[in-house]
């Protein structure tokens, strides 16, 4: 390294300084909110419904992981999931707000508080939330022993790969000011391998840790399914046709109606009948998705 030529790096000349200090912005889609330090930027009261369960996220694969679990635990009747959905805009930095940082110093989607306990249980990190609630309602975590240690095996091994294909990939290839091709390059090796690993283990099992769905299935469901299907735009430039068996999983995930409602709350881009911004009642699906309130001129009810 010591040996390089400047002339080689990107800007030519470049080279990294002595000591990194913020100076301009990043540049690329987020670089509005992106800055070297936590907590709170201004001072933001939540709001808060009337379920026991309030969640402030966005619909992005973090966000849907719980919107997913919440509908599935509602699907199996646990009345105790009924959960306000609240929308947080992080493209206007709402994840620097007082009572938000309170509840995710980290300042990121998805944060959810149970108030149906005293004191109240903050809580965040999307694997955090999904291993709570399956705790607590006893639901898509096996109690077996290998089955329960498989399920957490991939959970976590979502919540480390990930960051490479949104962080890594999706930045590099979708948002970034200007495309680079070393970087581009790294990250869709780290994501085709990680397609792999999916792709090989789900040859021999249905879901991931066996026969039955879980939070494992849950929690990689939106993003990898999202770069089987439409993520970054990236499908043919990563060949998914070549993961069969991961195909074959996405679909029957896919098609789960607690799936199809999970991933449509505090959605804010997209088809706006794929959208309900806010969900605080199960009719809300039926009432104030996105392409109904604004045929009402902007009115939910």
């Amino acid at each position: 390294m010591a040996d390089q030529d400047p002339a080689n790096n990107f800007p030519p000349g470049y080279v990294p300084p002595s000591v990194w200090t913020w100076e301009k912005p990043s540049g690329g889609a987020f670089a509005s909110i992106n800055r070297p330090v936590s907590g709170a930027t201004h001072d933001k009261e939540l709001p808060v419904g009337k379920h026991p369960l309030q969640l402030y996220s966005l619909g992005t694969p973090n966000g849907q992981k719980v919107t997913i679990m919440l509908e599935e635990l509602l699907a199996l009747g646990h009345a105790g999931a009924e959960y306000d959905a609240w929308l947080i805009p992080i493209q206007e930095g709402a994840q620097f707000g007082s009572d938000f940082v309170a509840i995710n110093p980290n300042s990121k989607i998805p944060a959810m508080v149970d108030r149906s306990v005293d004191p109240t249980v903050r809580l965040f990190e999307s694997g955090s939330i999904l291993f709570y609630l399956a705790e607590k309602f006893g639901a898509f975590l096996p109690t077996d022993l290998h089955r329960r240690a498989e399920t957490m095996n991939w959970l976590m091994w979502q919540m480390g790969s990930a960051p490479y294909v949104g962080g890594g990939l999706g930045h590099f290839y979708a948002y970034a000011p200007i495309k680079i091709e070393y970087a581009i390059d790294r990250f869709a090796m780290e994501t085709k391998r990680q397609l792999h690993v999916l792709d090989t283990h789900l040859a021999k099992h249905r879901y991931m840790a066996g026969d039955d769905y879980t939070i494992a299935d849950i929690a990689i469901f939106p993003w990898y399914g999202g770069i089987m299907r439409d993520a970054y735009g990236a499908q043919e430039f990563l060949s998914v046709h070549e993961y069969p068996h991961l195909d074959r999983w996405v679909s029957e995930v896919a098609d789960r109606p607690a799936v199809r409602r999970g991933r449509i709350v505090n959605r804010a881009v997209g088809s706006p009948d794929m959208q309900l911004r806010e969900r605080h009642d199960a009719s809300d699906f039926d009432t104030n998705r996105q392409d109904m309130v604004e045929a009402r001129g902007g009115t939910r009810i």
